[in-house]
């Protein structure tokens, strides 16, 4: 499951990038159009709303997955691994919710809007409001799973915090973290070295 959400994320920085690619090219061409040639892309300034806006949804659904958003870690960090786990749980609980309610209501929008026609492009406006349904959907998937580690016991007291008071200490604590998995498997993998040596 965990490689699977990772293969995902994934898929959607490539996604990302090739957006923003399209946003370059696009508004750097109409730009050249206007000034050097008195004419334009029509649907450039549409097409790159649109995909700013698909942007920033799919890179919040990565930054759920990866923790990314910011948050306030003084206080979790001194409780009792106890009151991690209660503090964790009911965030996850909030923000299943908070991810539920925008799913709900951006379902709704692309049900209203499917036959509605957009200006420039008109493609229809059910895709610029169905990124709300994937990035709910994606999210609570996440948190479900962030749960799941927890209940089960497979994350470790240094995970249970899931937020920082920066993006610079998350980067710290995510290092810290692989050097010490990497020491662990170094140790192990001399263990058994030396078991097959005495033997």
């Amino acid at each position: 499951m965990t490689r699977m959400l990772s293969w995902y994320c994934r898929g959607l920085e490539g996604v990302m990038a090739a957006m923003l690619a399209v946003m370059v090219v696009m508004v750097f061409g109409n730009v050249v159009l206007r000034y050097g040639f008195n004419s334009g892309i029509t649907v450039s300034e549409e097409v790159s709303r649109w995909l700013f806006v698909w942007m920033t949804f799919l890179g919040a659904i990565v930054a759920v997955r990866e923790h990314g958003h910011l948050g306030t870690d003084m206080l979790l960090s001194k409780l009792p691994t106890w009151g991690k786990k209660v503090c964790l749980y009911a965030s996850h609980a909030l923000m299943i919710w908070a991810s539920w309610l925008l799913l709900s209501g951006s379902w709704q929008q692309t049900v209203l809007n499917k036959d509605v026609a957009a200006p420039a492009t008109g493609a229809s406006m059910a895709l610029f409001y169905f990124v709300g349904v994937l990035f709910g959907a994606s999210a609570i998937v996440f948190l479900l799973h962030d749960v799941w580690r927890a209940v089960s016991g497979r994350l470790g007291e240094d995970e249970l915090v899931m937020v920082h008071e920066s993006e610079e200490q998350g980067d710290i604590d995510r290092i810290q973290a692989e050097l010490v998995r990497r020491d662990q498997q170094e140790a192990a993998a001399q263990m058994t070295r030396d078991k097959a040596s005495r033997s």
